[in-house]
């Protein structure tokens, strides 16, 4: 038996990246998927890579920072598939990078909109259909950064992550006795497209650079994330909850 056999789950994000290898992760290990993010190109070309994969998934195409995108969500988990156990809200962006002092309100309220407003969001609906199904698990994408360590020029990124760990806290133990466990991952460097070793102009030594911060000297790759997502989404870490966990490649102790 797969690990998430007859388990139905949200992806947000779920068009490039670690979105879109957990969401076929999920799928491969028998979770019906409904697949979130913006673009509905890519949305449709996953959702046919997992189907031509043997699974089932439903794309939503919508703004994570806009409530109806949540509600559309958990309302095509539960007509097309039933009901709801699993949602990753893995959903965000790095926003604008500068110092505090430089940096505009609308900037800053973008970045926490995006990544701390969309996994309240996420969780406001998702977790009452969660309940209604028995229990089940929320995970958030958050980061070392504003936890292990601090970065210049990242404040509005730093802040609006470690929130999701303050949420994924609260979401603990406000609903853990309705079965429902919150945790938030916290990923090292990922070799995907919005990394800063893919954007354009990045030379060698950036990659050389980012991978040397790591004890690991290397950037993960997604599906490495992806199946650190699906331990805490399966019964593999039941008794599991509230906790903010470093899937960092040794970035956070590294100090060679």
């Amino acid at each position: 038996m797969t690990a998430l056999n007859g388990k139905v789950a949200i992806v947000t994000g779920a068009s490039s990246g670690i979105g879109r290898a957990t969401a076929k992760l999920f799928a491969q290990e028998g979770a019906k998927v409904v697949v979130v993010a913006r673009r509905r190109p890519e949305l449709d070309a996953l959702v046919a890579e997992i189907g031509e994969e043997g699974g089932e998934a439903f794309a939503v195409a919508g703004d994570v920072r806009q409530e109806a995108s949540a509600q559309a969500a958990v309302a095509a988990a539960i007509a097309r598939f039933g009901g709801l156990d699993i949602a990753f809200n893995n959903a965000g962006a790095t926003g604008e990078a500068a110092p505090i002092s430089q940096m505009s309100l609308a900037a800053w309220q973008d970045t926490l909109d995006t990544n701390l407003t969309s996994g309240f969001l996420g969780a406001k609906h998702q977790i009452p259909a969660m309940i209604d199904r028995g229990g089940g698990s929320i995970i958030f994408t958050s980061t070392f950064v504003g936890y292990t360590a601090g970065m210049p020029g990242m404040a509005a990124y730093a802040a609006s992550k470690a929130g999701l760990i303050g949420l994924t806290q609260v979401l603990a133990a406000e609903f853990g006795a309705k079965g429902i466990r919150a945790n938030a991952i916290l990923p090292g460097g990922t070799d995907t497209p919005a990394s800063i070793t893919n954007a354009p102009g990045a030379t060698p030594d950036v990659l050389a650079f980012v991978e040397g911060l790591h004890a690991l000297k290397r950037m993960a790759k997604p599906e490495e994330i992806a199946r650190s997502v699906l331990h805490l989404a399966s019964d593999a870490s039941s008794f599991v909850t509230g906790t903010a966990f470093l899937v960092d490649g040794g970035v956070s102790i590294c100090r060679t």
